[in-house]
């Protein structure tokens, strides 16, 4: 039987398209000759994701993410496309995390417990974890920072260090350098003494520690001697003191006996407070005193006379 050129261009036709389909399906990671479990996972954002993104467990593909469908509350929910029978547990999370340094994202369960398994159509729990980008990017922040203080602090310290600070720099160890080796030669001369006058120091300290003996066994002894100077200084500072009181005393009694009888007219000093003769007789001769004077520079010849030659006539 002879096949018309038609039909075999129409089964070519038709071959082609299955094996198309088939090809484009492969390349979609659509299961085309085995089943496929139909899971559901609700997400804030799905930076990264698209659709044909892997699902892993512990880094096995088992499914692809076939659709990603934006809810009116800004949500996506990502149909997630399961190949084979695997069983997933009910309480599975799908955490959306990235696979690389890029920025790619894939859904990674994290399987649960118990034998309570998802069926097809079931929504899972689902977590976005921060992608390798963005855990660094705080770390990075901080890098900066301390990179730009580090900057200043370096830039703090080449302006400290200019050549006049290296200089004195240099100076100030050469001085300690100096300094050290004098303290050294300084040692070793105290070093030298201590060991050739050794045995006068150790003879000095043993006499020191002699009088120290001495001292401790006769504490009692100079105990009961400081006592008996310091009873002994009370008494006479004592008798001193009331000495110096009766002397006072006498002394004021007397000074008030010579008053009451200077007030009283006694004696010569009481006379003169009292008696008012004296005083007019030195009153009087105070005047005649005056007079004098005044009669001496009015007549100084009647009471100087002088010649040169030894003689004169006598005022009559």
């Amino acid at each position: 039987m002879k096949i018309a050129n038609e039909t075999k261009v129409g089964i070519l036709a038709a071959f082609s398209i299955a094996l198309l389909i088939i090809g484009y399906n492969f390349l979609k990671g659509n299961a085309i000759f085995s089943s496929e479990t139909v899971l559901f996972a609700k997400y804030s954002r799905v930076d990264g994701l698209a659709v044909s993104k892997p699902v892993l467990i512990n880094g096995y593909q088992i499914g692809r993410v076939d659709k990603l469908e934006l809810q009116t509350d800004g949500s996506i929910v990502a149909t997630l496309k399961i190949k084979g029978k695997y069983e997933i547990p009910r309480n599975s999370i799908a955490k959306l995390e990235s696979t690389d340094l890029l920025g790619s994202k894939a859904i990674v369960m994290a399987l649960g417990t118990g034998n309570d398994f998802a069926h097809d159509g079931d929504t899972l729990n689902a977590n976005v974890q921060k992608g390798i980008l963005e855990t660094v990017q705080p770390v990075q922040k901080k890098a900066e920072l301390i990179i730009g203080k580090m900057d200043s602090i370096l830039t703090s310290v080449n302006s400290i260090l200019n050549p006049n600070f290296q200089k004195n720099v240099d100076k100030s160890f050469n001085s300690i350098a100096s300094t050290l080796s004098s303290l050294e030669s300084t040692s070793k001369k105290v070093d030298n003494l201590v060991g050739s006058e050794g045995s006068r120091i150790s003879a000095i300290l043993a006499n020191v520690e002699a009088i120290s003996g001495n001292l401790k066994q006769n504490n009692a002894k100079i105990s009961a001697i400081l006592n008996n100077i310091n009873s002994i200084t009370d008494q006479v500072a004592a008798a001193n003191f009331k000495q110096t009181i009766d002397n006072a005393n006498k002394a004021v009694a007397d000074l008030q006996s010579i008053v009451s009888k200077i007030n009283n007219g006694e004696g010569t000093i009481g006379l003169l407070v009292n008696d008012t003769k004296m005083y007019d007789n030195l009153n009087n001769a105070s005047k005649n005193l005056d007079n004098l004077m005044i009669d001496l520079k009015a007549n100084p010849k009647r009471y100087v006379h002088f010649s040169i030659f030894g003689g004169g006539k006598k005022d009559k």
